[in-house]
């Protein structure tokens, strides 16, 4: 009769363990990866980091891009990158994709424009782009958020 007595203590102490730690999974305020199999260990946007450039740390903290496709188009690599907010609210954005060669250098800097983006809370949006010569093998997309003046008149 002791025996089972001291059996039943220990089973409460191990529902509480699961369920607080199940609790606490969540509660993980992170969007899915869902660019793939096996991606789950990955934090969101970590794969594709390299090629997202934001100078905004908060903005930074509130975009990813969660899955990037390429081919090559007449010569020409052709981009489609998806990102993502993490962000409730809307983002008004301006992105703009620069291109290097196979040795890192930019290819036409300064000649790709700056496009509008509006993000809406918790957003997923599809940014297509294509390089402007057949040197460009390898490219990064600068976003920076749009200041809520200028929508002021």
């Amino acid at each position: 009769m002791q025996k089972l007595t001291q059996g039943y203590h220990s089973q409460p102490s191990i529902f509480i363990l699961l369920f607080i730690s199940l609790f606490i999974v969540g509660c993980k305020n992170v969007p899915p990866v869902t660019s793939g199999v096996g991606t789950s260990q990955i934090t969101a946007g970590e794969e594709y980091s390299k090629y997202l450039q934001v100078h905004n740390p908060k903005l930074a903290k509130q975009l990813y891009i969660s899955d990037i496709k390429s081919r090559l188009q007449q010569d020409l690599l052709e981009v489609n990158l998806t990102l993502t907010s993490t962000y409730k609210k809307t983002l008004q954005l301006q992105y703009q994709v620069n291109w290097f060669d196979n040795d890192g250098f930019a290819v036409e800097p300064g000649k790709s424009p700056w496009k509008s983006l509006d993000l809406h809370g918790m957003q997923t949006q599809t940014v297509k782009a294509l390089a402007p010569t057949a040197k460009a093998t390898t490219f990064s997309l600068y976003v920076r958020e749009v200041p809520e003046k200028a929508f002021k008149f």
